[in-house]
């Protein structure tokens, strides 16, 4: 579905960056969506024995979500940290700036990840380039070694994604807790009511995050993320399934109504008003990545129990006696039930 709002980008039909038969990359940074502050997203996509080469992230901290397949993250971070994990369908990774690792499919299907990264621009160096950018006495003289062992290497521009020679090698430790690794499709959600649910990967379920979380949103036909805004983040969202409505309020007071697909994401500058809700009978399931680690909000439910009646009625200009009878709210629930028919669709 076409859409020409700045929020709204889709991630799925962006042209890929890096492509081969083991796979693919592409991403949305502020050179083509214009409106990203402070993050970016990233699909990489690995056919069974594809390898997304060693490299290192050099300016942000990265979280990813394994939407199908599995893979092994293998990293070195700094002062000697060595990790080596599997990751599953519905669980997250979290790679450090400038620590370097690799993600490889390790099972029979192909596998896909949602990544996102704390910079509108991001970059990195891979281990192959990284070696060419030295000569052979040099790496031989690091690893003791004459200069006639580096011979073999042709010195190409690296491929940042290569096919595993044989079959996946998984060390005895990867399925040791790992604090890189967090399992939030697991998590017993902390929203959930009859009409949706929310799990969250934030600093207090998941202590290395420094400056990224994300939340698991589900959301039913008869439920609604109710008006609210973010007072410390942003909002990078993909669409994971199903289709959905959001209305975001600029500060120049322009209005901007958007529907949303698998594939699209979307920005939400930080403090913008905004809403969700689904459009089909299938519901929805959103990946939201923010750039602080706990993010909060602030809710219309509970904004309206936060002043007395009478400053309600000064500020919408409606008789006291004609208010409605706003329910006291002392915490906000984040999604709410949809009593009322579906606005038409235009």
């Amino acid at each position: 579905m076409p859409t020409t709002s700045p929020h709204v980008a889709s991630l799925a039909d962006a042209a890929n960056t890096y492509e081969n038969d083991f796979g693919s990359i592409s991403q949305l940074t502020a050179d083509d969506f214009p409106i990203l502050k402070r993050m970016s997203l990233k699909r990489i996509v690995l056919e069974p024995g594809g390898v997304r080469e060693p490299q290192w992230n050099v300016n942000a901290n990265q979280i990813a979500y394994v939407v199908r397949g599995t893979v092994l993250v293998s990293m070195l971070a700094n002062a000697d940290e060595f990790a080596s994990f599997v990751v599953k369908p519905g669980q997250m990774y979290h790679v450090a700036s400038g620590a370097i690792y690799h993600i490889e499919n390790v099972g029979d299907e192909t596998a896909e990840i949602i990544a996102s990264l704390r910079t509108s621009r991001p970059a990195h160096f891979s281990l192959q380039n990284s070696f060419n950018a030295m000569t052979d006495a040099v790496l031989g003289n690091t690893y003791d070694l004459p200069s006639s062992a580096f011979a073999a290497f042709d010195r190409h521009n690296a491929q940042q994604i290569v096919r595993r020679e044989g079959p996946a090698r998984i060390p005895d430790t990867a399925g040791l807790p790992n604090a890189h690794l967090f399992d939030v499709a697991g998590q017993n959600p902390p929203l959930s009511y009859d009409y949706g649910s929310a799990r969250l990967a934030r600093k207090q379920f998941w202590a290395a995050l420094d400056d990224l979380s994300m939340y698991s949103l589900e959301i039913a036909n008869t439920g609604m993320r109710e008006p609210h805004w973010h007072p410390v983040t942003a909002e990078l969202g993909y669409v994971q399934s199903g289709h959905a409505r959001m209305t975001v309020l600029d500060p120049d007071g322009s209005l901007d109504t958007y529907e949303l697909e698998p594939g699209n994401a979307y920005f939400i500058p930080r403090a913008y008003p905004h809403h969700i809700e689904a459009l089909g009978d299938e519901g929805i399931h959103f990946l939201i990545f923010f750039d602080q680690p706990t993010p909060g909000d602030i809710g219309y439910r509970a904004t309206a129990s936060a002043f007395s009646r009478e400053v309600l009625s000064s500020a919408f200009g409606v008789r006291e006696a004609q208010l409605p009878q706003f329910p006291f709210t002392p915490v906000d629930p984040l999604i709410v039930g949809r009593t009322n028919p579906i606005d038409p669709v235009e």
